[in-house]
């Protein structure tokens, strides 16, 4: 597989985690011997040229020279015949301290780069901020608001059904207006009255009402004759009280034919003087 041919050099020089190589002819005969031959191969982008391990390949010596020399070269780290393979990379400064680079594993013939503490960090960051956000966004689509009942959750439909059905009684409503009946209008809340309360009372402190002027009689009189004007109003009605009083007093007497049935002669015997 060669990577420049499909156009994966820019990934490699980007980040070689994400690019693999495999030879379909050596697999079959992959083995502990041949497998650092098989990982020198000129197609595998993971493998640097200028390495040690070439020049001691160019000279056709044993791969135990590497121990004396000093740069980077390729050891086999790690085998688990015939499955799993395990190189690394590493910078030789001495015959005994050499820093290590880059570990490669290689799983039924294919390598792969195995990835650092870093970029394990990320990608389970990334991930674990990925799906907190799809868990919001989703957790907020079903959060409703109702002025008199406040927040509350409905999982009763989904995204997709809300928005739909929100297009149907839209269109609903835009041609069903003048027919449908006057909804009827729920009681206010504590809930609504405690807030436009507050808010009334937030106005007045900002805005607080004028206070009110003397202003001159539009009519261009005189106050004392209004007063005059008002008392001889309320003379007269004391006089047609009085004139009522008077009436009254008048229905009330007895009339001249009740005490003419009457007369003097009507006295209880009791009350006559004796002679």
């Amino acid at each position: 597989m060669n990577p420049g041919r499909l156009g994966l050099a820019p990934l490699l020089q980007e980040n070689p985690l994400w690019i693999s190589w495999h030879d379909s002819n050596w697999i079959p005969v992959l083995n502990p011997g041949n497998v650092m031959d098989y990982f020198s191969e000129k197609s595998n982008p993971f493998y640097d040229r200028t390495c040690n391990n070439e020049i001691v390949r160019m000279q056709r010596q044993s791969l135990e020279l590497l121990n004396n020399m000093t740069g980077v070269e390729y050891i086999p780290l790690h085998v688990q015949d015939p499955i799993l393979y395990v190189i690394r990379k590493q910078h030789r400064h001495s015959p005994t301290e050499a820093t290590p680079m880059a570990d490669y594993y290689i799983i039924a013939g294919t390598v792969y780069q195995a990835p650092d503490l870093a970029s394990v960090f990320n990608s389970r960051i990334l991930s674990t901020v990925h799906h907190l956000q799809t868990a919001f966004d989703e957790a907020s689509s079903y959060s409703r608001y109702h002025p008199s009942k406040g927040y509350s959750w409905d999982f009763s439909s989904n995204k997709a059904s809300t928005h739909a059905m929100a297009e149907q009684v839209a269109e609903k409503t835009k041609t069903q207006t003048k027919k449908e009946a006057p909804v009827k209008e729920e009681p206010s809340s504590i809930f609504q009255r405690q807030r436009v309360d507050m808010l009334l009372g937030d106005l007045l402190r900002k805005f607080p009402l004028p206070l009110p002027q003397m202003t001159n009689n539009p009519t261009g009189g005189n106050p004392s004759d209004a007063g005059n004007a008002s008392n001889n109003h309320g003379g007269a009605a004391g006089d047609s009280d009085h004139v009522g009083a008077d009436a009254t007093l008048i229905k009330q007497e007895p009339t001249e034919g009740g005490v003419g049935r009457g007369g003097n002669n009507d006295v209880p015997p009791e009350k006559k003087m004796k002679l």
